[in-house]
């Protein structure tokens, strides 16, 4: 009788402390419909990363906002990105996305550093990239908006959780660290943007 109240009330227990359900992250297969549905403006909400120089990065990142533009190539999108990393906010107008159709992953290139991604299937609001690297699972989170619902702000968690990461290893962005556009200032303590 011991024996059957213990697991009874054991139960519970045991089966609310099993992790979640790891369902495996799917990556879009591009086509002629995928390129022009990432063109625009995209907020960066947050990223993980077990990879030492990724979470230094992901550390220094207080904000930022980016946008695609088509350029010349059917194969690159140009890039404009606009950050606050630390203190300083810093205006990036020279990388490019290239694209690899045959693999459909994507390839950020700025100067003599480049970054390689798969686009994950998520909601055509949220960009979720899983960043392809030796070193370690890296996901990261942008949005057409910076208001992320809770529950696409939870799935995003759970994602990171299945593939290992902990709450250490995430970085989220804030909307109180945001740099004014290049062309206005609004005070005194607005840090000058850095064109680079």
């Amino acid at each position: 009788m011991l024996t059957t109240l213990t697991l009874l009330l054991g139960l519970p227990l045991a089966l609310a402390a099993e992790p979640p359900t790891c369902a495996p992250l799917v990556p879009v297969t591009f086509d002629n419909a995928t390129i022009p549905g990432l063109l625009g403006q995209w907020v960066y909400i947050g990223g993980a990363s077990k990879y030492q120089p990724h979470l230094a990065e992901l550390k220094a990142v207080k904000h930022a906002v980016f946008s695609f533009f088509p350029s010349s190539h059917n194969d690159e999108l140009n890039v404009t990105e606009i950050m606050r990393l630390n203190e300083t906010c810093v205006v990036k107008n020279s990388s490019k996305i290239l694209i690899f159709w045959h693999n459909s992953t994507l390839m950020h290139v700025d100067g003599q550093v480049t970054s390689m991604a798969e686009l994950i299937q998520s909601d055509k609001e949220l960009l979720i990239m899983k960043h392809v690297t030796t070193n370690g699972p890296s996901l990261s989170l942008s949005a057409r908006s910076p208001n992320v619902s809770k529950e696409h702000l939870e799935e995003f968690k759970a994602h990171l959780h299945c593939l290992g990461l902990t709450d250490e290893d995430m970085f989220f962005t804030s909307e109180k660290h945001a740099c004014p556009p290049p062309e206005e200032k609004t005070g005194e303590d607005d840090a000058e943007p850095q064109v680079e």
